[in-house]
Formats: C-alpha cells, sequence, structure tokens
C-alpha cells in the first residue's frame, strides 16, 4: 500500500478492523460454554500464536498511536518512520501466560500490521513483512519468560504485506505472496535465487480489489504446496517452481480470500501408515463478488454460507459443497483434538476492512468432518463480544479455545462507534471439557511433555482413565500450534495417529501404541500437542518434539 496511489490508498486502508467491549461470563450447558479470561490486555489481538511454554505472542499494528498497555520501566520505542507517533512508550504486543493467566507486554521495534509467520523447528516463533518499516523485517520470538522481539533489517528479499507462511520438511519457512508480490520466497533466504515467480498470484488478482491476499497455503502428503487464491488452487512444486496441478474453480466462482475472507483449513490426516494418504481441504464462508466494492459505498451483502471440501490428492479432484447454519465472512476455522472443526468469529455481512462488517455472528459452529453430509454441523451457544474484522483464535493445549482482538477502526476507537476496539481474551470450551465426561476421560502420565519423538518409530503413549474404556475408539492425534491471523491459521495441522495397540495394565491404567508419521512431508518437525481422545473426549495434550 505505501506505493499505491492516494485513492487506491483509502480504499485499503479503509480495511480491517471490528468489535463491541468485553462483557462477563456466558456459561452454557452441552454446546460449549464461554469464558471471560482478561477484560483488557491493552493491546488487540490481530495476531495470535501459541508458544511450547503455554504462552500466547499476541500482537497489533504499531501506527495506531498509543495502546492501553505501558512499556515497562519507562522504556519507549523510537521509530522516526512510525506514520503515528516517532516515540512510543507503549506496547503493541502482549505475552499471554495461559496457565497463570496474567501478562506481560512486549516490545517490537517496526509495524507488523498484516504480517506472517510460523513456529520453527526450534520452537522459535520466526515472524515476517508488515507495513511501512516493517515490511522486509524478520522478527523472532524465543519461548523463555524474559524474551523479548529480536528484529533482523531486510531479512526478507521483497516487501511482505498480506503474505502467508508455512514450515517446509526441511526446516525452512516459505512465504507466499503480499500486497503486489506475485512470488515467494525463504526464511532464512535462500542461497540462490531470493525471489521465486508465481504467476498464478498475479492471475487471481482483481483490480482494486485483490481478493487474492493471505493465500491459503497446506503442504500435501507428496511434499507439494497446496495454494489457494480468490476462488480456485493450485499444486506446486516450490523446488522445481513448477506448478503441477491445477484444481477447478469452486462452484459458485465467489472469492473465499482477503478481503472476501472466508477460512480454510487442511483436514485431519489419517491412515497415516498407507502407501497413498488421503488429504483434504475444507473452504468456509467469505464474501459473495463485488462485497468489498459495495461496502465502500454503504451497501452490507450478506456472507456466503458455503463451505467446499476438496480431496487434493485425488487424481480428478472436485468441489464437494456443503451449507453452513450460519453465513459467516472473516470467521476462523480451529482444528480441535479429536479431528472436529469450530468456526468461530465473524460477520453476517459485509468484508473485511474498516468499518465493512456488519451483523456479528456471535455463535461458533462445529464440523464434524466425519460425519454424513449433511448432518455435519453443530451450532453452539454464542458469546457476547462481537469479534470482527481483526479478530483471533487459537487451540490451547487444555483443549480451550482462546479467542481475542477485533478492531474495525483506523485507530483505537473505544466508544462512539458501532462495534468499538476490542482489548479482551475469551476462552470458548467445547462441550468435551465438560466434567460429566471426566470419568472417560484419558489423562497421559508419558511419555514426558516435552520429550522428543522420532519418524516412523513405535511410540507408547500410558494414559489413565478411570470409567470404562472402548479400545477401539482410543486415538492419538498431533496438532500443530498455528499462527493465526486475518482468518487463517498458517502452519495448522492435525495428524491422526490412531492405535496400533490398547494394552490394560490395572488400576485404570492403559499403555497405547502407536506410530509416528514416517516423513516430514507429513509433518514437518518441530513441536507438536499430542492428546489421547478417548470416545471423542480429548486428554490434555503435551508438548512433543518430532525430529
Amino acid at each position: 500500500m505505501s506505493a499505491t496511489p492516494f485513492v487506491f490508498s483509502v480504499l485499503i486502508l479503509q480495511l480491517l478492523f471490528a468489535s463491541q467491549p468485553c462483557h462477563r461470563f456466558l456459561a452454557a450447558a452441552a454446546d460449549g460454554r464461554w469464558q471471560l479470561l482478561q477484560k483488557s490486555i491493552g493491546v488487540s489481538a490481530m495476531h495470535m500464536q501459541l508458544l511450547r511454554n503455554d504462552r500466547v505472542v499476541v500482537f497489533d499494528r504499531t501506527d495506531f498511536g498509543p495502546s492501553k498497555l505501558p512499556l515497562p520501566n519507562g522504556k519507549c520505542r523510537n521509530d522516526p518512520s512510525d506514520t503515528a507517533l516517532k516515540v512510543d512508550c507503549t506496547a503493541h504486543s502482549v505475552e499471554y501466560d495461559v496457565l497463570t493467566n496474567t501478562f506481560r507486554p512486549l516490545m517490537v521495534q517496526t509495524d507488523v500490521w498484516c504480517s506472517s509467520g510460523a513456529i520453527m523447528p526450534n520452537g522459535n516463533l520466526v515472524q515476517t513483512g508488515g507495513f511501512n518499516d516493517g515490511e522486509r523485517r524478520v522478527r523472532t520470538f524465543s519461548p523463555c519468560s524474559t524474551c523479548d522481539w529480536q528484529e533482523t533489517p531486510n531479512g526478507l528479499a521483497a516487501k511482505r504485506w498480506y503474505a502467508s507462511n508455512h514450515i517446509l520438511p526441511d526446516g525452512r519457512q516459505i512465504v507466499v505472496g503480499g500486497r503486489r508480490q506475485f512470488n515467494y520466497e525463504f526464511v532464512p533466504k535462500t542461497i540462490t535465487a531470493n525471489t521465486f515467480s508465481l504467476p498464478f498470484l498475479s492471475q487471481t488478482s482483481e483490480r482494486g480489489v485483490e481478493n487474492n491476499l493471505y493465500p491459503f497455503v497446506f503442504l500435501n502428503v507428496d511434499g507439494n504446496l497446496f495454494i489457494f487464491a480468490n476462488n480456485r488452487a493450485i499444486l506446486l512444486d516450490y523446488m522445481k517452481n513448477k506448478v503441477v496441478k491445477t484444481y477447478p474453480t469452486i462452484p459458485g466462482g465467489d472469492p473465499r480470500s482477503y478481503p472476501s475472507t472466508g477460512s480454510a483449513i487442511l483436514l485431519p490426516l489419517k491412515n497415516l501408515k498407507a502407501a497413498a494418504i488421503q488429504a483434504e481441504v475444507l473452504v468456509c464462508g467469505g464474501a459473495p463478488k463485488g462485497s468489498y466494492v459495495q461496502a465502500v459505498r454503504g451497501k452490507f451483502i450478506g456472507a456466503l454460507n458455503t463451505c467446499a471440501r476438496i480431496k487434493i490428492t485425488d487424481p480428478n479432484p472436485q468441489w464437494v459443497m456443503e451449507t453452513m447454519p450460519l453465513a459467516r465472512v472473516m470467521g476462523d476455522m480451529i482444528l480441535l483434538p479429536n479431528g472436529n472443526v469450530l468456526l468461530i468469529n465473524g460477520a453476517g455481512s459485509g468484508t473485511a476492512g474498516w468499518e465493512m462488517g456488519r451483523n456479528p455472528v456471535l455463535n461458533p459452529v462445529l464440523y464434524k468432518p466425519d460425519n454424513k453430509i449433511g448432518t455435519r454441523f453443530e451450532t453452539q451457544n454464542p458469546t457476547t463480544v462481537p469479534r470482527l474484522y481483526h479478530s483471533t483464535a487459537a487451540l490451547l493445549r487444555d483443549g480451550r479455545v482462546l479467542v481475542g482482538g477485533s478492531n474495525p477502526h483506523a485507530f483505537y476507537n473505544l466508544t462512539g462507534v458501532l462495534f468499538p476496539t476490542e482489548l479482551s481474551l475469551e476462552a470458548f470450551s467445547p462441550a468435551y471439557l465438560d466434567t460429566k465426561f471426566n470419568n472417560i476421560r484419558p489423562t497421559i502420565t508419558a511419555p514426558k511433555s516435552m520429550s522428543g519423538i522420532k519418524y516412523g518409530t513405535k511410540l507408547t503413549v500410558r494414559v489413565v482413565i478411570t470409567g470404562k474404556v472402548a479400545k477401539n475408539q482410543v486415538s492419538v492425534t498431533m496438532v500443530a500450534p498455528a499462527f493465526n491471523t486475518h482468518s487463517f491459521s498458517m502452519n495448522q495441522r492435525l495428524l491422526v495417529l490412531g492405535n496400533d495397540k490398547v494394552a490394560a495394565l490395572g488400576k485404570a491404567t492403559y499403555d497405547i501404541d502407536v506410530t509416528t508419521p514416517r516423513s516430514g512431508n507429513l509433518a514437518p518437525s518441530g513441536f507438536y500437542l499430542l492428546f489421547v481422545v478417548h470416545q471423542g473426549i480429548p486428554s490434555k495434550g503435551i508438548w512433543v518434539k518430532l525430529q
């Protein structure tokens, strides 16, 4: 945006925020419950990432003027290129400690507005791009109780704003696209070419609207990348810079990428010992074609109420359409430990952008991918807090989903607007956390958290289950913690290890034998949350490092 004409800049600069002030608890019985964790953390959570020490890094843009959280000990950020404050003594990033429900301020040096990132194999968050002086920055945050952001100037070969990132089997991070960037690159920088052309991104960009930003990127089981932008997708051999498959356009042709802003996930990977493993992608919601232009004019079109599902490993893949109970734009899709998908946050009409969303969707929806089509959706209990533009969500180790953010304005407007900036944090507890399931809920006693596991080997997980055990309904799952922003959880991945054998040891103790993923194409090395699921009820997770 920094190099666009003024009028177009104004249109894009209308493109980023929504919410209402936080309220109190909202509890309910069978369909999930809500809890207010923090009334204000002082910063609106535009970006969110869970770390291996059960702390969550959140951050907003830096050029909104002062936040509501001062930096400690009189620290100030001196940034002569900042467009709001040259000297800023407030925080624009926070580390939230899940276990103690506390938070501390962090200091980013440059503008992280609409940036991207992923967890590297060593557990560090490596985060890329942004706006203005942040557009070529690479930032690192290490999981420790006193750590703060470290920045690398010119760590990127190209300016990255609204790009998407993914961890690769070789441990590098790929950065795909961004505003006016029809290419990709690697972090750390590749020793060959710095950027690699990707014409697909220019082909899917709409004049004046784009609708192909924050592309949905997933590592396929064959090692290639599934890349979705606007209303269609390709399979890319990123090593050879070659498109190896072109997928059909989604039926109806409506855009699903930013600013139309649906969401997408790679569905749980199963049957991991099979010669040919099937992979499916699910894309849900978004705004119909033309919604952004109409919203600029003050007309807010109803969001899409469809999901599109495709087996990306099929020789002749086709989209299968489903209808959601609630239309949703700017929603998030979170993989739960039992393999179900939570659709949460968002609006019922409008599009992504400043003042562009209307009709908050307060009810999450559960999607059960293994059910028959037509029976997969279940509406959950509502929150009282609208989470519109710039809201976030992340799975926690205890099975809850952390929810924050929402800022549909150019600045921190806390009053006098339709949907004020939201500084609160909430947790949504799916029904599987109800106490009535405690007797069938597994408790993992071994291996210890932070244990290392190797590819393609036998792993024994020991659990305690006090109630009657259905051995054929015991499964082990692994979830990669995702980087969430703008309705897309980058690097999100769930692997179903199932069980090779369940052995009773007495005193409600059981050993579950599983086989770990055989390659980095299935699961890139790094830290994962490992769960045991019994009759659909997950244990608390433990951290394991796959290497």
